[in-house]
């Protein structure tokens, strides 16, 4: 009888990374999603934990008013167009906007520590208003401060974890 291996290394994960003002919604638990360097900017995670289906935004500005061109252009850059496109992207692989859970981080001031444009907590505000106007909650945050973050769903299960220069990873 030949030698068991009793030593299982499991297949490399799938890693879809989302970029500043991007966004990627899958229901392959095999994958996770991934976004860096949120700043000011916001990174919102949705999934479905019976479906297995969840997304990731990165976005930049609270409100595409300010330019109707760059929002028709990238509308993942701003609150009002990208969050809508977030949650209608999960809802076509069969996500139950019920079953949504909902995380949020970033929001930092980052690059304006006198609070000039408050970029960060303007973004956090314009989620916050939208998900109400929705009727949807955010089940976890780590928003605020003043340090980047690099923020991870994994589709498996629904963990999202942050990690920022100094400190450990943690679950949110």
């Amino acid at each position: 009888m030949p030698p068991t291996n009793r030593w299982v290394i499991p297949p490399p994960r799938k890693t879809l990374v989302v970029g500043v003002a991007d966004m990627a919604v899958s229901n392959d638990a095999s994958a996770e999603i991934v976004t860096y360097s949120l700043g000011s900017c916001l990174g919102i995670t949705i999934y479905d934990p019976l479906k297995k289906i969840g997304g990731l935004l990165h976005l930049m500005l609270p409100d595409s008013n300010i330019d109707a061109t760059k929002a028709a252009e990238m509308p993942y850059m701003f609150v009002d167009t990208g969050v809508p496109r977030l949650f209608h992207a999960a809802y076509n692989l069969g996500a139950d906007r019920t079953r949504l859970v909902v995380k949020v981080a970033g929001g930092s001031q980052l690059l304006d520590a006198q609070g000039v444009f408050n970029i960060g907590i303007r973004n956090i505000e314009s989620f916050k208003k939208l998900l109400a106007q929705q009727g949807l909650n955010i089940h976890a945050n780590d928003t605020g401060g003043v340090s980047s973050r690099t923020l991870r769903l994994d589709l498996a299960n629904g963990t999202t974890t942050i990690k920022s220069p100094g400190s450990e990873l943690y679950a949110l």
